[in-house]
């Protein structure tokens, strides 16, 4: 179920459902890449100013409510959420099933440092999950096309089940948005901060 709060289709679920309805996506690959972005009020801020932004966030197949004060629009707007959802909730969920399943995962983003500490703690924490691989594009406002479709080529060698995106916001829902035909992995998150919350 989804919620429109302030013209946007949010997810309107428990946590659990949602994570079981991107695992279930995740086993299927029917649709492509099919993708995950978080709402909060400082995104929709920013999305107001900024319309790619804003298509990116509304073309997003999951739309969480990250943030509290979106949980309270709905309230306010007579529009109840079921409850908060936030990207570490999404990371964690998944991760867990995965781990069951046996599947891989991508992530993009951060630093080599981060990524580092990533690979060495996923070891400890999810034996069963095959890291497909790991990518640090350069830190810069806007990539060239040959950065970009570098990012996209180690994503698709890797033959990744996930892949987790942390290029910070809203870099990383527009990259997603414009890139997401040319990525062959059936769930892409866009969690931002949740890959340095995991090595914390």
């Amino acid at each position: 179920m989804k919620r429109n709060i302030l013209d946007y289709e949010v997810e309107s679920k428990a946590v659990i459902d949602c994570v079981d309805e991107i695992t279930q996506a995740i086993d299927l690959k029917q649709y492509g890449c099919e993708w995950l972005a978080c709402i909060n009020p400082h995104s929709y801020v920013v999305a107001r100013s900024d319309n790619v932004y804003a298509a990116a966030l509304r073309s997003a197949r999951w739309l969480i409510p990250d943030g509290v004060g979106i949980t309270v629009a709905g309230r306010i707007l007579g529009r109840p959420l079921q409850s908060r959802i936030t990207g570490s909730d999404i990371f964690y969920g998944v991760m867990t099933n995965l781990d069951t399943a046996g599947k891989s995962v991508f992530f993009l983003g951060s630093t080599e440092y981060t990524l580092d500490l990533i690979s060495k703690k996923l070891a400890v924490d999810y034996p069963n999950i095959r890291l497909a691989g790991t990518y640090s594009p350069p830190f810069k406002d806007e990539y060239s096309q040959d950065e970009i479709d570098a990012m996209i080529e180690h994503v698709n060698i890797s033959k990744a089940d996930v892949l987790w995106v942390g290029l910070t916001a809203p870099k990383q829902e527009k990259w997603i948005y414009a890139n997401c035909e040319k990525l062959e992995v059936p769930f892409a998150g866009a969690i931002g901060a949740v890959f340095d919350f995991y090595t914390d």
